[in-house]
């Protein structure tokens, strides 16, 4: 999952775990995934992956059989170094996206207000994805291009303030969708496949960021669930 180009983007295993028998998909396997950005500053980092095991998410990851893989062994076997990472962005802050940010101190962190203020509630993620020695959170609020080519997109729905991620290349932008779109299969309207937008907590604004995400007319289409990209 590369994009010849000045900008390189490199998909980045980094979990599995197990629908519950409440889910949409009981039973079946679900999928993490991050991506890194290669630019000239350095390595663009979205989402750091599922937190590792600890006794606030014991009783969590024992229903959804969670497996975390280490964010510095996926950036590792992509060929990228811990301090290659300048930036990261999170596509929101649930623990299955932002759990392993206390890996990277100091590196700038962008997030929306909404999503941090949602954040900030009880039972909405894991403390120490938020709070940690050197903790660098930047507050955007709605688009900003945090690096040239790179662009953060708001795109609210899944959650207050779920951002996507452009990537704009000389063949047309990637769009790095993060949870605003659940599936490859819900990108191209498959009947049957894995959709977001059942059961999300905003339906209207889901609806409208999915809608500004095809407007965008992106030439790829990459998922946080989902290892198959569009086309």
């Amino acid at each position: 999952m590369t994009s010849r180009s000045a900008l390189d983007v490199l998909a980045l295993p980094l979990g599995e775990f197990t629908f519950g028998p409440d889910d949409q998909w009981p039973g079946e396997a679900g999928l993490v995934v991050g991506y890194a950005v290669r630019h000239a500053g350095g390595v663009f980092l979205f989402d750091t992956g599922l937190a590792p095991p600890e006794p606030e998410l014991d009783t969590f990851y024992a229903k959804y059989r969670v497996e975390v893989r280490p964010v510095l062994d996926a950036l590792a076997d992509a060929g990228i170094a811990h301090d290659e990472v300048t930036a990261i962005a999170n596509c929101h802050l649930h623990v299955d996206h932002c759990g392993q940010n206390a890996l990277f101190p100091n590196v700038p962190i962008y997030v929306q207000p909404a999503e941090w203020a949602a954040a900030n509630e009880p039972d909405y993620t894991v403390s120490s994805a938020l709070d940690f020695p050197g903790s660098h959170y930047v507050p955007v609020d709605g688009d900003h291009e945090p690096a040239p080519g790179i662009r953060v997109f708001a795109t609210p729905g899944h959650s207050p303030g779920h951002q996507s991620l452009v990537v704009e290349t000389p063949d047309g932008p990637i769009l790095l969708a993060g949870q605003a779109v659940y599936s490859y299969g819900e990108w191209t309207a498959t009947a049957g496949a894995r959709d977001g937008s059942i059961d999300a907590p905003d339906r209207p604004a889901y609806a409208r960021s999915v809608a500004r995400m095809r407007a965008l007319n992106p030439t790829r289409v990459l998922f946080g669930h989902d290892r198959r990209g569009w086309p």
